[in-house]
């Protein structure tokens, strides 16, 4: 019976609010996404509460999926930096080429002998499991906390085979249609053609986009992001239309082109991509999810679960071994490279063509083969979302909880911070190039990483997964803003403060923010002074709390006096149950919470006046700052602190 149309528009936004709600419901019940997402698709779908019908918009659905896959591929480019793909390029060469080798033919020869099924179904089968998938492996390894090289390979293997794996399964679709000697040499011709040309466009368009971001006021602020997307979609579309199939490998690599561009709105840029591909691939598996029929899954019958077991336990395991020998890396990043390889929504949304064009073609099997991937989707995002964490544990390839403060800056003020921090219960490593400081920072028993806090030897070192966050208060603002930079961008770490003097106007408060760190002290700290007067020994540190009904803010002249600004510094801050933080220019103080304080001896008394008339009492009886222990030159030179 033919059911009544919908609106087109309708059933697009209702996929899109599923696919949210889903999401959002997957982040607090700590659960894959992309599991929830599929449940959600297939209780909506047609086979349970028919709210969302794939029928309905089946003539705009291919163009809904090409628009995602070139936003959610030139995402997954943008947050690939080459550098680290450097270090691992060996094992993700492999993987792309071996590895979808063994995949392709495990695979084939699985569904042949499982289900049954022709060589030619068996074989496009294979193609459309090659690919594994960004969207799935980049939350996955970031919520299991693994370390960088398997990291690196992971979402390296995730990005890069994803336009490699659906042009090469396009291509043999209509080569095994059509199968004949001629069409198989054009398909090969095809294939090479798609991705060095795609590559050739991506790579040409990515430095033009690069180029037109890289100056501020070029393109106007409000607009960035959107002629950022409006330029991937023209290069999808215009790659494929002189290339057919090359618009996959061209949004990619214009990805990795603009991610590792220095431009003036990265940052900007990728929390704008990282959510329009997150309601995409919303609305998408929920769209596809709903498409595919219980029926066609149940008719797979126990061969489908032979068949997807095998992938996992066997196909997976050969493959990561032959592309791993020789590599360096050890037996346990080995066995876990091949626990983890979920697919995600290129996988979907090529299975999805697939049933189409086969459909047209009036070739039987296609509801059949996008049955048995999406088996293959919900199964591998499944086993590795709820299993990884504990496979990686167990194995031993997991990174330390992050804990403790790295401080760039062993200078007076950045000592006073590290000891309040340590007084507080908190460990604190120091990073600096001055041997003095250094070594005076090693005489008050803080770990010391001697180097340049821009160099990325130094960074590698000093390992800045392991810490809670980092604190750039050297007295020069640029590196410490060079700093915040690279740590956030290069680094991953997550949480930044930089001491930079707003009322010297070098650097703005945008520029902070837009760098994704935050302003030490709220931007009121003037470190050349401070430092002067913490090497005279003329400084207290003191804990208040504030006792006043409404909340004050730290920027500005709220939280302390504009008069007296200049005598009082707010270090840390403390909310009740929770972790001391650095102050910021987004700190807010409510009733009860306390504030340690570095306060100019000679004008305390103003100092303490004040903050007594404003609610605040005292909690911690006042420390005299000491000055650093004075660094013998010799034993510093001799012996420069290093970790």
């Amino acid at each position: 019976m033919e059911h009544e149309v919908l609106n087109p528009g309708l059933t697009i936004t209702l996929a899109l609010l599923a696919g949210l709600t889903a999401q959002t419901a997957a982040h607090h019940l700590r659960l894959p996404g992309i599991v929830l997402l599929l449940v959600t698709g297939a209780a909506l779908g047609p086979d349970a509460l028919a709210v969302i019908r794939p029928d309905d918009v089946r003539d705009a659905l291919p163009h809904l999926v090409s628009f995602a896959v070139a936003v959610i591929l030139f995402e997954g480019g943008l947050n690939l930096k080459i550098r680290r793909l450097r270090r691992a390029s060996g094992v993700i060469q492999r993987l792309i080429t071996i590895g979808s080798t063994v995949t392709l033919l495990g695979a084939t020869l699985a569904a042949h002998f499982a289900l049954g099924w022709t060589w030619l179904m068996s074989f496009l089968f294979g193609t459309l499991v090659i690919v594994t998938g960004p969207t799935v492996v980049a939350p996955l390894v970031r919520r299991i906390r693994l370390q960088k090289d398997l990291r690196t390979i992971l979402e390296g293997e995730g990005v890069l085979i994803d336009p490699v794996g659906a042009i090469f399964a396009v291509v043999m679709l209509d080569v095994l249609l059509q199968p004949s000697l001629t069409s198989a040499v054009t398909g090969f011709i095809e294939i090479s053609a798609g991705l060095g040309l795609g590559a050739l466009f991506g790579f040409l368009t990515g430095h033009a986009m690069a180029a037109a971001l890289r100056w501020r006021g070029l393109v106007p602020e409000a607009l960035e992001n959107v002629f950022v997307l409006s330029a991937v979609l023209v290069l999808y579309h215009a790659s494929d239309a002189i290339q057919p199939e090359s618009g996959l490998a061209a949004v990619t690599v214009a990805g990795i082109v603009v991610g590792n561009a220095r431009t003036v709105v990265r940052r900007e840029l990728a929390e704008f991509k990282e959510q329009l591909t997150m309601l995409f691939i919303g609305m998408l598996f929920v769209l596809l999810a709903a498409d595919v029929r219980l029926a066609d899954i149940q008719s797979l019958g126990t061969g489908g679960l032979i068949t997807v077991a095998a992938l996992i336990l066997v196909v997976r395991p050969v493959g990561v071994a032959l592309c791993t020998l020789r590599s360096g890396l050890s037996f346990r990043k080995r066995a876990f490279l091949a626990w983890m390889a979920p697919r995600g929504i290129v996988a979907a949304a090529v299975a999805s063509f697939f049933a189409l064009k086969m459909e047209a073609a009036g070739v039987e099997g296609g509801a059949a083969l996008q049955a048995l991937v999406f088996l293959v989707i919900a199964i591998t995002v499944t086993l590795n979302g709820f299993t990884g964490g504990f496979i990686a544990s167990l194995l031993g390839v997991r990174l330390p909880p992050a804990t403790g403060w790295l401080i760039v800056g062993a200078g007076p003020l950045g000592l006073a911070l590290g000891r309040a921090l340590r007084d507080a219960g908190q460990s604190v490593t120091f990073l600096d190039s001055s041997a003095d400081e250094s070594h005076a920072a090693e005489e008050d028993d803080f770990p010391v990483i001697f180097g340049n806090a821009l160099e990325e030897s130094t960074l590698l070192r000093a390992n800045l997964d392991r810490f809670t966050g980092g604190i750039a208060v050297t007295p020069n603002e640029e590196l410490n803003f060079l700093f915040a930079a690279r740590a956030r961008d290069d680094f991953g770490l997550a949480r930044i403060w930089a001491a930079i003097q707003l009322r010297n106007g070098h650097l703005t408060p945008d520029m902070i923010q837009n760098i994704s760190a935050s302003l030490l002290f709220a931007g009121n700290c003037d470190p050349d002074a401070w430092s002067v007067t913490l090497r005279k020994a003329e400084a207290t540190v003191e804990t208040w709390e504030y006792r006043g009904r409404s909340f004050v803010e730290a920027r500005g002249d709220a939280l302390v006096s504009a008069r007296l600004q200049s005598a009082v510094l707010p270090l840390l801050h403390k909310k009740w149950g929770r972790r001391v933080m650095p102050v910021s220019e987004m700190t807010r103080v409510r009733k009860r919470q306390k504030i340690t304080f570095l306060v100019l001896e000679s004008k305390r008394d103003e100092v303490v006046a004040w903050l007594t008339e404003h609610d605040w009492r005292p909690v911690k009886a006042r420390q005299k700052v000491e000055p650093a222990a004075e660094a013998d030159p010799e034993a510093a030179a001799k012996s420069p602190a290093i970790t």
